[in-house]
This record gives C-alpha cells, structure tokens and sequence, in this order.
C-alpha cells in the first residue's frame, strides 16, 4: 500500500503576556513646587482679601467710633482707637437737632412711597413685556437699556423746570414722582428676568383648571416672583435712601428734605460738629441695615432667580 502523507499539524503561535506598564509617578520634586504653588496662592489671596476687608470696613469703625467721642477726643492730634470717655452726647444732640425727626419723617415717606409705586408699575411692566406679544416690545426693552446708560443729572434742569411748572418744586410728591422715574428702569428690566424664568406651562395649566387671568398672576406668577421683588426693591430702597442731589435741588426749606441733606446742615461757617455728624450718620445708616436684615434670606433666591432667562 502507498503511504499517505500527513500533513503536520499547525499550532497556532501563543502570544507573550502583556505586562501592564505602570503609570510614571510624579517626581517628588514636581509634585513639591504644584503644592508650594497652590500654597503660596492661597495665602496670598488669603492677604489679600483680609487686606481689602480691612480697607472696606475701617471707615465704619472709625464713623461709630467717632460717634461715641467728646469733641476733644475728636479734635485731638492723637488718634485714639477707642473712646477713653465713652459718651452719648452726639447721639442726643444729633436727635434734638432742629429738623433731624422731621427729616427723618420725610426720608422714611419719599422712600418706601418711591419703593412700592416702582415696584408695583414696574412688575405690570415687566410682566406686559415678558409675558405678551405686542407691537413694538423690543424697542420698548432697548428704551429701558438707554434711559439707564444717561446720567440722571443731565436731566437735573430740565426736570426742575418742568415740576416748578406744575407747582411740585419744594413739595415731597414731586420728588417721589422724580424718584419713581430713577428707579423705574432698573425695577422693569430686573422684573422682566424673574417673569420669563416662571415657564409658561404654568400660566396654561391655570388658565386650563379655570383660572382667569387675573387669578393666574396672583396665584401662580407673582408668588413665584416674590424673591425677585425683595432684590430689586433692595436697590430702590438704597438708591431712595441715600440720594442728595435731587432733593437738595428740588426743595428748598430744610423741612421738606431727607437726612442726607440734614446731615450737610452740619458744616457751617463756624466748622463741623464731627461727634452729632458721626452720630446721626450712624443713625442715619440703621434703617437701610435693618431692612436688610429683615429679608436677607429672600436675597440670594432673588438674585439667582432671573439669572437663568430673560
């Protein structure tokens, strides 16, 4: 018989293992000058913000230090950090200053009037740009923008010569009007983020379970909006509180102006009373701080509200 030949057999070549490559370490000394940077970063910036919070808050420690000196403490060469005679007496005279309560009266009326009037025209405003569909919306929205690009000042004249001939110089509704136009801009472009952040969805579902349109802004828009008229009503009240210019030229006689043209009475001929000035400019700050202070927690809600659309 013939012989069959067999081919031989193929096996099949067998792989060397891998051996996983380990990952390079880091040279200590790489590692070294990265924490050293990191650490030397932060101490800087650590010094820095002390720094600045130092600069921020030393000209309010030495106002309610000042405030609690006798006039010779306060005229002394010698700067003392603290009062050696601690005393109440500017606080007394600033309080029994003539016109201090009546100024006092008429900053706490043209404020929270100016405040609320702003608040209430300018979120109808805002929801009407925001919500609705109309004819001219966007020019109206590049009106506000540029009517907060001039300077309010600019218009100081032309304002005085228009409220004198309507008989509202010297009177405190023709500041509050005056007011209510500085601070309506800012209220309606601030107002208009928070209403476009509410999604509309909402609106429908109202309208669908019955709701009529009034019943849909101050059942579902405006409580969702409540932060958001807690920040913006913050600026009006500062911008309100803290004005001088306007009312020092509208009215004349120290009985229709605020404190911040109280405290200018301050500065005569003869000097300045700086322990009564120090006293009522603290007094004059405590409103301002205590309306923060009531609806601080509402504040950061309100501002992160409209940042999302608008």
């Amino acid at each position: 018989m013939a012989a069959v030949d067999v081919p031989p057999a193929v096996v099949p070549p067998v792989a060397a293992p891998s051996v996983p490559l380990k990952p390079r370490r880091a040279s200590t000394s790489d590692s070294a000058v990265g924490a050293g940077r990191s650490r030397a970063g932060t101490v800087v910036a650590s010094v820095v913000g002390i720094l600045f919070a130092v600069v921020m808050a030393f000209p309010v420690y030495w106002l309610i230090n000042t405030s609690f000196k006798p006039s010779n403490e306060v005229l002394s060469f010698t700067p003392h950090f603290l009062p050696e005679n601690f005393t109440f007496d500017n606080y007394l005279s600033a309080i029994k200053a003539p016109n201090f309560l009546a100024n006092l009266r008429n900053s706490l009326i043209i404020t929270v009037a100016a405040t609320f009037c702003a608040l209430v025209v300018g979120f109808f405003a805002a929801l009407a740009i925001a919500r609705f569909r109309f004819y001219g919306r966007r020019a109206i929205v590049m009106v506000i923008l540029l009517v907060q690009m001039v300077p309010f000042i600019a218009l100081l004249i032309p304002l005085f010569l228009m409220l004198n001939r309507a008989q509202l110089t010297d009177t405190l509704p023709g500041v509050i009007i005056t007011y209510l136009v500085l601070i309506l801009p800012y209220t309606v472009w601030t107002l208009r983020g928070f209403i476009a952040g509410v999604p509309r969805e909402l609106d429908e579902a109202a309208l669908v379970d019955g709701c009529s349109r009034w019943q849909t802004f101050y059942r579902v828009i405006l409580p969702l909006t409540g932060p958001g008229l807690v920040a913006t009503s913050i600026y009006g009240f500062i911008q309100a509180w803290n004005e001088f210019i306007i009312i020092n030229t509208l009215n004349g006689s120290p009985a229709n102006q605020n404190l911040m043209t109280w405290l200018l009475s301050n500065q005569t001929v003869r000097g300045t009373t700086w322990g009564p000035l120090m006293a009522g400019a603290v007094l004059t700050s405590l409103p301002v701080v205590i309306f923060f202070l009531m609806i601080q927690k509402n504040i950061a809600a309100g501002l992160t509200a409209g940042a999302v659309k608008g």
